[in-house]
């Protein structure tokens, strides 16, 4: 998946890269030569026709290509463009004339299954690109009134699929964004980028069946920025050679909002419809030697479906909705960092959907909320992103990692009249593995306060949901690991776990 990212993501720089104020007065030369470098560390093959005149290089029947390893699932990457023209402005900058359209071919050919070819149209309207700066120093400037990607055709083993069994139409208007890159032992890049407004259509239908699915939506207000930086000679589809080499890459996005609509129809699965809003989104990621960060929210999120597994519409809506991933990519013998995170803020369900199991309104329906922040430190024993290691490992009865500490940074769940809240640290014996059943022994306590525990279960059993005798065994457990606290209804907790492996709740063994 982040290789086609990269191929993607580098050829849009590629294409839509933009500038700022000039420095000294550049040439047309320059300014092409400084794109195709990059092209070519970013792992394509550039071939083109050149053509020069004063103050100015044609570009002509240009390709950029790149063979997709084996281990990637083989196939090729491919955009050709007609023409493009670098043209020195006479003060210090140099306008790069881009072309409507641009092709772009995808061709995979798995050693299992079928071979499949894509072809995607690129096409932009009033677009304007300049290049400023220095030499191994420039800012390049982009803008378009609009650009739309549209799937063209897809041929599955020789055999061309029409737009009535596949379909991707992406269209983006108001394009703006600066990209400055500099060269030296890397390449290190800046861009900032928005568009104003992303309309998406997609559908796709079973070849000879009867399965269908439909997607149609808006995104508003994007907005991207990042930085990179980029080896200048290395394998683009080794990623832990490139980490190696330093690259790195660091990307943050966010959206204003926006809408879609969802319908399917399958034979095993049903049919069902979806549609969504939300008033805003932000999606940060990084990849490098301190490992891969994946971070998404949603905001102001309402959600209604239809299902014909289901007897009735299902509504929700939630003021949040997020989740946080922190894992290490690289062998170390120190330890990294590593965390997990989930939020669902303010989340509420419909009536209808209450109405099946408290028909009655027994049960308080105020907003529930759930986090849980958890962060630690391990360490990565095998460059599994190296293809030759991962196979080592995938043959062999081997770790590929230590635990060495786990923070439990929060833990709330705040739903129907209770509340349990949390919070701890633990660190983990490598070396004992024996005390726990092959896990690293732990030694740490973690802190739990449980609010309205009783009277939930009083209104479990007053609803019929939960049997008299298993509210008695609850009961029977919240008293065996936990005591009262302050307040009404209140328990708390402290488990513990010594450095001789023994298990206590609230200062009693029980293991």
């Amino acid at each position: 998946m982040f290789r086609i990212s990269h191929l993607v993501s580098s050829t849009a720089v590629a294409l839509c890269l933009p500038a700022s104020a000039a420095l000294a007065d550049l040439t047309a030369d320059q300014v092409w030569s400084d794109l195709q470098s990059y092209m070519e560390s970013s792992g394509y093959t550039v071939t083109a026709s050149e053509a020069a005149r004063s103050g100015a290089v044609d570009i002509s029947d240009m390709t950029l290509s790149m063979e997709m390893d084996e281990d990637a699932g083989g196939g090729a990457f491919k955009v050709e463009l007609e023409s493009i023209n670098f043209v020195e402005q006479g003060d210090g900058t140099v306008a790069i004339e881009l072309p409507d359209l641009t092709k772009m071919n995808m061709t995979f050919q798995p050693e299992t299954g079928e071979n499949v070819t894509v072809a995607i149209d690129f096409t932009q309207t009033a677009q304007t690109m300049v290049a400023a700066g220095d030499p191994g120093d420039l800012t390049y400037t982009y803008a378009a009134d609009a650009a739309a990607m549209a799937l063209q055709s897809v041929t599955i083993d020789g055999v061309s699929v029409g737009p009535e069994i596949a379909k991707v139409d992406i269209r983006m208007t108001d394009l703006a964004q600066t990209v400055q890159t500099s060269v030296a032992e890397l390449r290190k890049m800046t861009q900032d980028m928005t568009v104003a407004k992303v309309d998406y259509d997609m559908a796709f239908n079973e070849p000879g069946g009867d399965d269908t699915f439909k997607l149609k939506g808006t995104m508003n207000g994007l907005t991207l920025t990042g930085t990179g930086d980029l080896p200048l000679n290395t394998d683009v589809q080794d990623m832990n050679a490139m980490l190696n080499d330093g690259f790195k890459a660091v990307a943050a996005f966010t959206t204003t909002g926006g809408n879609y609509d969802l319908s399917f129809s399958s034979e095993t699965d049903g049919s069902g419809t979806a549609n969504a809003t939300s008033t805003g989104a932000a999606f940060d990621v990084s990849f490098g030697p301190e490992g891969l960060l994946y971070d998404i929210a949603q905001t102001g999120v309402e959600m209604n479906m239809l299902l014909t597994e289901l007897p009735l519409p299902l509504s929700f809506s939630a003021a949040e909705i997020g989740t946080r991933f922190l894992m290490p990519l690289q062998k170390s013998n120190e330890e990294q960092d590593f965390g997990v995170a989930v939020t669902l803020n303010e989340f509420s369900m419909s009536e209808m959907i209450w109405s099946l199991f408290d028909p009655t309104s027994q049960l308080p329906r105020d907003p529930a909320t759930l986090q849980v922040d958890l962060s630690g430190k391990a360490k990565v024993l095998f460059d599994f992103l190296d293809p030759t290691q991962a196979a080592v490992l995938e043959e062999a009865d081997t770790v590929p990692g230590e635990l060495n500490a786990l923070t439990i940074n929060k833990i709330e769940l705040d739903a129907v009249g209770a509340k349990l809240t949390g919070a701890g640290d633990f660190v983990f014996d490598n070396n004992d593995l024996q005390t726990f059943d092959g896990m690293p022994r732990p030694e740490g306590a973690v802190d739990l306060t449980l609010v309205g525990g009783n009277g939930l279960l009083d209104k479990l059993v007053e609803m019929g949901l939960l049997p008299e005798d298993q509210a008695m065994g609850a009961r029977m457990m919240m008293g065996l690991f936990a005591v009262p606290g302050e307040g009404e209804d209140t328990l708390n907790s402290k488990i513990e776990v010594n450095d001789q492996g023994h298990v206590l709740a609230n200062g009693q063994r029980i293991r």
